[in-house]
């Protein structure tokens, strides 16, 4: 959106009081206030790691009480919300009639199979929880409806509508929260301020793990620290981007190092031409802005138009995917003036999803210093054509010394000497790739 030249402000509500967050305290005798915030800091460290960017405001609900109860306030005035016999808020959701149009869900559906627990005192099954009334031992703010906490739903609208307006453009997650807690938000925020809610809805798709979504209750979940300890943020990020956002996403050791090959191939095109430069038809900034004056070159113009076909990031980087092969075509002819624009281009409209804007050399060698990159191997096979793997201690090795070595024994004719460093070094998940202006080498 912000290539497209759009003003975006991102909000992401961050909900930090619940059940959940009050038992763990509990179990882990600290308080509320100092396990949100550790999760908090954790969550923002593993989103700066994925390149995901910080929103321009993350309200937390406990910092937000008085927008809530005057929402609350507003909704018992309109006599959509009441107060129970066991002091719980509740809102009214037969008084909505426009209750179910997110979710395709008819209220007369929803009723049935629908009950109510027996410590509960609404009034119909359907009806949610707006303030929970006190309870021992539990944090709780002043209202006029008594000491309490608000329920999960009237959080959200609160703070959105604090920090966007009554009315806003667009409110995302996953699909799994449409029904009941988007649904719930609309009516609550609708009825409240007599505005239409939200104009787009996106829902992001599950991630999957061997066609069951992952989820902490099947014990089949991994967290993004887990997995960064295996692959690169970049790659992590490459293998999500690869769907689109509203699919599902499998999860498996066979995609991520899909994506880690496919990244490959991408750098592997970047190598040797200039990092930096402008294209025409992709400007502003390094993000590669879509410019009303001037004309899309003909890559950038199908990239934009997957972009706009509801975030088609999937169709988007096999755009991209063509820009590689013209940009092999024409160093495989040494053509670097025409290969050199067109790699610009490429980490332009790829630097828009947050891709390719890494080094070539680093990401491919897996250092930031190809000259004091180094492997381990086992000492029997460092020197010498008779060496061999069976010693057991390692030993550190310059990757470009092997090179310089194998360079010597290919001047020298010594066939052997130059495929045994080869097999040594890929042994070790080095690959050598000799070219017409030398040889380089990049982690397998």
């Amino acid at each position: 959106l912000r290539a497209l030249g759009y003003q975006v402000t991102y909000v992401r509500n961050i909900t930090d009081i619940d059940d959940k967050i009050i038992r763990r305290a509990h179990e882990n005798h600290e308080t509320i206030g100092a396990l949100t915030a550790r999760f908090i800091q954790a969550m923002n460290e593993d989103a700066d790691r994925l390149g995901v960017l910080r929103p321009d405001h993350e309200p937390r609900a406990t910092e937000h009480i008085g927008e809530i109860v005057a929402m609350i306030g507003s909704l018992m005035a309109k006599d959509y919300a009441y107060q129970a016999g066991n002091g719980d808020v509740y809102y009214s959701v037969s008084r909505f009639k426009g209750y179910g149009k997110l979710s395709g869900k008819h209220l007369d559906e929803l009723r049935v199979g629908a009950r109510v627990e027996m410590d509960e005192s609404k009034r119909e099954p359907l009806d949610f929880v707006l303030w929970k009334a006190a309870k021992p031992d539990e944090p709780s703010w002043d209202s006029p409806w008594g000491k309490g906490r608000p329920g999960w739903h009237i959080e959200c609208s609160a703070m959105s509508t604090h920090c966007l307006g009554e009315h806003f453009d667009i409110h995302g997650g996953g699909m799994d929260l449409q029904f009941p807690h988007h649904e719930n938000e609309i009516a609550q925020s609708e009825a409240a301020t007599g505005q239409t809610f939200v104009n787009i809805w996106m829902h992001n798709g599950f991630v999957r793990v061997a066609d069951e979504k992952m989820s902490k209750s099947l014990g089949n979940f991994f967290t993004v620290r887990e997995v960064l300890a295996r692959y690169r943020p970049e790659e992590i990020r490459y293998f999500i981007l690869a769907s689109h956002y509203r699919s599902p996403l499998s999860y498996s050791e066979e995609n991520l190092q899909l994506a880690r090959s496919e990244l490959t191939r991408f750098y592997t095109a970047l190598r040797g031409l200039p990092s930096m430069g402008e294209e025409k038809g992709v400007k502003g900034e390094g993000l590669g802005v879509r410019s009303n004056t001037s004309p899309l070159t003909p890559y950038a113009s199908r990239f934009f138009s997957a972009m706009d076909d509801d975030f088609n990031t999937r169709e988007a980087i096999a755009v991209l995917f063509d820009m590689v092969r013209e940009i092999n075509s024409h160093k495989s002819h040494e053509d670097i003036a025409k290969a050199a624009p067109l790699a610009a281009q490429l980490r332009k409209l790829a630097g828009i999803i947050g891709l390719l804007q890494g080094d070539p050399e680093a990401y491919l060698q897996g250092t930031a210093d190809r000259f004091t990159a180094v492997v381990h191997v086992a000492t029997g096979a460092l020197v010498g054509g008779g060496a061999n793997l069976k010693g057991t201690a390692e030993k550190v090795i310059n990757v470009e010394e092997m090179i310089a070595q194998r360079n010597a024994a290919r001047e020298a004719k010594n066939w052997a000497e130059s495929d045994r460093i080869r097999d040594l070094l890929k042994a070790n998940r080095i690959i050598l790739e000799d070219g017409a202006h030398g040889t380089t080498w990049r982690r397998e």
